[in-house]
């Protein structure tokens, strides 16, 4: 499936409009990646157990938006916005969201309308 940020595909025709569709992923960080990223936020350098986790987050959080446009009869998603927030008393859940319109494309040179 094709998902996008922007309001078209090149080459392609919307023929059909399916709706707004999301993705909605939580997660908690650990205290392992917490002790870990504080001591990177003392000395310096990039946290790998956080970047893994919120790549597996924005993953997910595709994958699901793919299986509700899919679930309405889309074969794209245009206009894709993707959020990120930290959340719960001691900032230890991330939260993950996309939103976007789902769409059936055609190729243009297809398209007889």
């Amino acid at each position: 499936m094709i998902i996008t940020t922007t309001a078209h595909v090149e080459g392609k025709k919307v023929t059909a409009y399916q709706g707004i569709v999301f993705g909605e992923v939580i997660t908690g960080i650990n205290v392992f990646k917490d002790l870990g990223a504080g001591i990177r936020n003392i000395v310096g350098g990039r946290s790998k157990s956080y970047e893994d986790e919120l790549t597996v987050a924005r993953e997910n959080a595709l994958a699901e938006m793919e299986i509700r446009a899919s679930a309405k009869g889309a074969n794209a998603i245009i206009g894709m916005k993707m959020d990120y927030e930290v959340l719960g008393a001691d900032n230890g859940m991330l939260m993950v969201t996309c939103s976007g319109t789902a769409v059936k494309l055609m190729d243009e040179s297809d398209y007889l309308g």
